[in-house]
């Protein structure tokens, strides 16, 4: 059975956006604990490329399918998880990266979504916060996806997020996202 095709966000609206997040089943991988078998022998690279025994996964239908049973153990580690196996799973910085972001609205009505390099859509929010890492100079964005789960943000979209903030006439520069204010600086 194929996967559905990658939304394509600039065409979207954020109800059609909400919509579809809403619609998007996964699998109840906090619910599995399985013995762990190893190691999966995969890697997912800072920029988001997903490798097996050194090769880059070249399928996107592949990556996206691996991702679903992806989560994040208390000890910080990240494993492929099914209800009858565990894997070990070496991420570099994040396992996803937002690659493309939609702003609606404006001031504290505005609301940002992302979408993620294996096509997911999230927006911004209480459940799905913005946060900043690293150096005051040199902040890196990242998006909590679900479950623990990161979403580095990319270059060109921080660069869009960093003029939404610089816009903004409030005292700390930042940006809203459904109803929440996210300062733009590393914490």
């Amino acid at each position: 059975m194929p996967m559905e095709p990658l939304p394509d966000l600039a065409a979207l609206s954020l109800p059609e956006i909400v919509r579809l997040v809403e619609q998007r089943r996964l699998p109840p991988v906090d619910q599995w604990n399985p013995a762990h078998c190893g190691d999966s022998e995969m890697r997912i690279a800072r920029d988001g490329t997903w490798f097996h025994q050194g090769s880059p996964i070249g399928r996107p239908a592949m990556v996206r399918l691996f991702s679903t049973v992806l989560r994040r153990e208390p000890d910080g580690g990240h494993v492929l998880v099914t209800p009858i196996e565990k894997l070990a799973i070496e991420v570099e910085d994040a396992p996803f990266v937002a690659t493309a972001m939609k702003v609606e609205g404006t001031g504290n009505a505005m609301r940002l979504a992302f979408q993620l390099n294996t096509g997911d859509l999230v927006t911004a929010g209480e459940a799905h916060p913005l946060r900043f890492a690293g150096e005051a100079d040199a902040p890196r964005p990242y998006l909590h996806v679900r479950g623990g789960l990161e979403a580095l943000v990319a270059r060109p979209v921080y660069y869009e997020l960093a003029d939404l903030a610089l816009a903004g006439d409030g005292p700390v520069p930042g940006v809203w996202s459904d109803g929440v204010f996210f300062p733009v600086a590393a914490a």
